[in-house]
Formats: C-alpha cells, structure tokens, sequence
C-alpha cells in the first residue's frame, strides 16, 4: 500500500501548488494563533480554491470553539478537521466533516487506549510530546512504542524530513505522513527541495 503524504503548516499558495505538482495527498493549514505557520480563514480560502482536484485539505485546530471552527468551515470549505488539543470525540464527531486526532507520544502511555476514544476519527496522528507545545516541535519520538495494530489508521509526525522518513516508514508501516518544519525553509514558508525529496524519499520506499 502507497504511503500517503501530507504536507503541513501551508501559508503560500506557491507552496501549496508545489507540493501538490510532487504528488502530496493533503495539504494542512494552521488555524492556531500561537503557531508561526497560523493562517487565517480568507488567505486559507483564496489557497484552497486553487488546489487541484484530488488533493484533500486539512484544518488543525487546538481547542478552537465552535464558532470559530464552524467559521472557518463555511469560508474555505475545508475537506478534513485535524484536532491537536483536548478535545473528546463527541465534540470532534460534531461538525459534519471526517476528522483526524492527534496525540502526543510519552513514555508510558498506552496508545492503543487513547486511540480506541476515537473510533469514529479516519486517523490517528501521533506526534511527539513536548511540554505546552501542542504540535509542529520538530522533534521525533520512539517510534517503537508505536502498536502495530494501529498501523492502518497511523499518521506518522514529529521530526520528519527526506533523511529519516523512508526509516519511518519501515519501521512503523504508517498509512501516511505529516511534515511541516522538516521542508522549510523558514517557519511557514516551504522549500522547494525539500519537498520534492521529501515525497521522492516517500516513493521511493514504497
């Protein structure tokens, strides 16, 4: 089976088409303020309504309210919801889109357990841990601790980039992989390059 890619943290539509040229599958904006790859609904939507047909968009949100993910919904017509704080599946379930949860990896959680909550999410994402930082640290984790029984509905985050992911993936036999820091030039703005040989890498281990 193809190792999906996403490419998160999109802020330019140069970007986004790029990306989208080289083959990635989703394309992720950043609706978090605190975040240096945030972007707003109307830039989002000016983006998305050129991205071409078949490529999935995916908004992230941490512990957003209703309103304003109900907001940014109706503005970019989004794909797909990506959910990085505390939120229960019931609230995930509720606006009408799939969804992906994320949860960050520590020493001695049982992933399996805190994946069954969200059985109605078409994925689990699991990134790293890293204490008040909700996502996009750039940092990996052991990915041993990974179940494999989780693999089919595994997205593979956390310090990811064209050097390691083809091991990544080897070794944990996730359905797709999410990358934002590990094809930047700077926080929000992407690198060509790195891009290309991040899928390429991709490609090339499956």
């Amino acid at each position: 089976m193809r190792t999906r890619v996403k490419i998160c943290g999109i802020t330019r539509l140069e970007d986004a088409l790029y990306a989208a040229k080289c083959g990635a599958d989703s394309l992720g904006f950043v609706f978090y303020p605190p975040s240096p790859r945030h972007i707003d609904r109307e830039n989002a939507a000016h983006i998305i309504a050129k991205v071409p047909a078949f490529v999935t968009t995916t908004a992230l949100f941490v512990d957003a309210d209703r309103t304003e993910i109900n907001s940014v919904i109706s503005t970019t017509r989004i794909d797909l919801l990506q959910f990085h704080g505390d939120e229960d599946s019931t609230f995930c379930e509720s606006f009408n889109r799939p969804y992906i949860k994320a949860l960050r990896v520590r020493e001695g959680m049982d992933i399996l357990s805190e994946a069954a909550a969200f059985q109605s999410a078409r994925a689990i994402l699991l990134d790293a841990y890293v204490k008040g930082v909700p996502g996009g640290t750039g940092s990996s984790f052991d990915w041993h601790l990974i179940p494999k029984a989780l693999s089919s509905r595994l997205v593979l985050a956390g310090g990811l980039d064209a050097e390691n992911v083809a091991t990544a993936i080897q070794q944990t036999q996730a359905f797709a992989v999410d990358v934002s820091g590990g094809v930047e030039a700077a926080k929000g703005i992407k690198d060509a390059e790195k891009i290309r040989r991040f899928i390429n890498e991709v490609n090339r281990v499956n």
